[in-house]
């Protein structure tokens, strides 16, 4: 089962409403995407304490309907 770049983006809203997020699908397959997400919820925060924040968001979806993503993170004044 694959995830659509919409349910992916839904996901990430729903944590990160503030947030410039960009998605792109890297193999054509729904399975496999990058994505870079700017938003004032990072301030503060190491960037693996980011990336765990955006694993979170995604509650579980991450080795099941999402098999790789590609995270480009930051804090709104370090974009």
């Amino acid at each position: 089962m694959a995830m659509t770049v919409e349910a992916l983006e839904t996901c990430l809203r729903g944590a990160f409403p503030d947030a410039q997020i960009e998605i792109r699908d890297l193999a054509g397959d729904g399975d496999h995407y990058s994505a870079k997400i700017v938003s004032a919820a990072f301030q503060g925060l190491s960037r693996v304490r980011q990336h765990q924040k955006v694993y979170a968001a995604l509650e579980g979806r991450m080795g099941v309907e999402l098999h790789a993503l590609a995270l480009e993170t930051s804090a709104a004044d370090q974009a």
